[in-house]
């Protein structure tokens, strides 16, 4: 007897950081902190469409998603904008605004924070149990299956056990020199850092280092967490901006689900990662080629930082690896 398939929806968190409105809304709240045109600023909140790909990846490679949720703050993808193009070629996708999602906390909106949006990802009316979480440079690479992200109804976690910073040799060195300076490193709100804090929380000795992949969770753990640890959730909220204080929110359901014995761990990423584009074109090339024989993730972040030269190979390989 064959199993009955999941009932799987994806979710994506989005911005436009290049709509005025949205840059003028953001300044408002920026006080002293860097202008909105500042390069870290841009970084983290520039786009140039990547979004359309994220989404035709997941159409054309992992057929099983029921919906796509796109999150975002009163905005709309440009592939999006024609309703009746909309509704004929993406009928499962939905735009969901953060008032949605936020209805139980208006105080922290407006909300300019990806960690603290992700928290109420379980807040989206109508999703499904079991839901995948892309950033919207996560792309799929290759044909994808349920098992991919979930074995038995339980989570794929896709990580290696790895030590937190203060049990690194080389960062204890780091940190007594900084002492013999009398200066204190000012903590940033890095990837990993924002892993080692939930982990820490939830009373692990180490942490399950993830990477920018697709991240499969159930709705019910972060449910179930947040209902009886309400101050953890509003740890994440109250921050407009992120913050070193704020934990990963997929990193909270990996550690969760790792604590009931309701994840699969695997240390195969599967993952082709580009952070940023100073290599030369034909080590891209070659990178994004050996990917397609046999990987199934492919993230680029910041690609609007990419030079023109390298976009204009990049982008017609997206648009041709994504054409329906």
């Amino acid at each position: 007897m064959s199993k009955k398939p999941l009932t799987i929806d994806a979710v994506i968190t989005w911005v436009d950081g290049n709509d005025p409105g949205h840059k003028a809304k953001m300044q408002s709240y920026l006080g002293k902190k860097p202008a909105v045109d500042n390069k870290t600023i841009k970084m983290r909140y520039g786009q140039i469409n990547e979004i359309e790909y994220c989404v035709k990846s997941i159409l054309k490679f992992a057929p099983f998603i029921r919906n796509i949720f796109i999150v975002t703050d009163n905005q709309t993808p440009d592939f999006l904008r024609d309703p009746v193009c909309a509704k004929k070629e993406y009928p499962n996708v939905s735009v969901i605004d953060h008032k949605v999602i936020f209805k139980n906390y208006p105080q922290y909106l407006p909300n300019f924070n990806s960690r603290s949006i992700a928290s109420l990802m379980s807040e989206i009316p109508g999703l499904a149990e079991h839901f995948i979480y892309f950033n919207d440079d996560f792309f799929l690479l290759n044909p994808v299956k349920e098992e991919d992200f979930f074995i038995e109804g339980k989570p794929v976690i896709r990580g290696s056990w790895t030590s937190f910073y203060e049990d690194i040799w080389y960062k204890k060195l780091q940190a007594f020199i900084q002492s013999l300076r009398h200066k204190e490193k000012e903590k940033q709100a890095g990837y990993k850092l924002g892993q080692q804090t939930i982990a820490k929380i939830l009373g692990f000795r180490k942490y399950l280092r993830i990477d920018h992949c697709a991240a499969p969770m159930r709705k019910s753990t972060l449910e179930k967490y947040y209902k009886n640890s309400p101050a953890v959730l509003d740890c994440n909220l109250k921050y407009r901006f992120r913050h070193p204080e704020q934990y990963v929110v997929q990193s909270l359901a990996n550690h969760l689900e790792i604590k009931n014995d309701t994840g699969v761990i695997t240390k195969d990423f599967r993952l082709v990662y580009f952070q940023n584009y100073k290599k030369p074109l034909a080590w891209i090339k070659y990178k994004l080629k050996k990917g397609v024989k046999n990987q199934l993730f492919l993230c680029m972040q910041s690609l609007d930082q990419c030079p023109e030269e390298k976009l204009a190979f990049i982008l017609p390989f997206l648009s041709q690896r994504y054409k329906p």
